[in-house]
């Protein structure tokens, strides 16, 4: 499997976007352009985003293929597969991201409100990695 593999869905360019909030390679393709941002985000094997915290307004990501993980903060991780829903709610500090050995690609739906906005916070460190997906 590779990015361009890893669903039905286009896995863009690398993100240039947000490198700085990720750790590995991941790739951005915008699927809308209206007011409600969706897009596939994919993730090479390993790679995960920051703690980060969506305030207002939330986050729906659809996992369409690989295998991923999402962890809340002082939680458990939980692996995804493709059909996996994760609703995540307003000021919930979270990260996801891909298992060490799988690429992973997840549609995120932003969760429109008033004043929304994302709080990115500190890096996963590899050892909070090891330790979510063993």
């Amino acid at each position: 499997m590779d990015k361009d593999h890893v669903s039905a869905f286009a896995s863009g360019e690398p993100n240039t976007a947000y490198p700085q909030y990720f750790t590995g390679q991941s790739y951005l393709k915008m699927l809308t352009k209206g007011k409600i941002p969706v897009a596939n985000v994919t993730f090479e094997p390993g790679c995960r985003n920051h703690w980060h915290i969506h305030h207002k307004g939330g986050q729906i990501p659809l996992c369409v293929g690989g295998v991923g993980y999402y962890q809340e903060w002082g939680q458990p991780a939980r692996r995804l597969v493709p059909g996996d829903v994760v609703e995540i709610a307003p000021e919930v500090k979270h990260w996801h991201g891909a298992a060490p050995d799988s690429w992973f690609s997840h549609i995120a739906i932003e969760v429109p409100a008033e004043g929304s906005s994302n709080e990115w916070c500190e890096e996963v460190s590899d050892e909070e990695y090891k330790k979510a997906v063993k």
